[in-house]
């Protein structure tokens, strides 16, 4: 069966930091475009960072860019997001998500509907 589990959400002041990771059992995800996503409650899920197969390329929302750190380890089968100085804005439940065609070439790809394997997610809340 396969999975992506997320973990690292919380609760964070304005200006602190948390680390996301989101692991994969089941297949490995090496081969496979990831990102991450939130939504906030009211609002539709949108996403935040993507990364390719080869951690060669990133991606960020302009809302998180400088703030927001997207890598991944091929060995582990994990992905990680680091997010620093964080604003009340960025509370949401956070989602990892993979694409399911491998080794993709060309732009990456943005829209949660090009991904076909999905966590759960974690929530962050930021306080102010």
């Amino acid at each position: 069966q396969v999975q992506l589990v997320e973990s690292g959400g919380g609760l964070v002041q304005a200006g602190g930091s948390l680390r996301l990771s989101c692991a994969a059992s089941g297949r490995t995800f090496s081969s496979n475009d990831m990102g991450w996503f939130r939504q906030a409650p009211g609002k539709e899920r949108e996403f935040v960072a993507i990364i390719s197969w080869n951690g060669d390329s990133t991606y960020y929302a302009t809302s998180v860019k400088g703030r927001f750190t997207i890598s991944r380890d091929n060995a582990k089968n994990t992905m990680y997001l680091q997010m620093n100085n964080l604003k009340p804005e960025d509370t949401a439940v956070y989602y990892c998500a993979a694409d399911r065609r491998v080794f993709r070439s060309g732009s990456l790809l943005i829209q949660p509907t090009a991904y076909d394997y999905w966590g759960r997610g974690t929530q962050v809340t930021v306080s102010s």
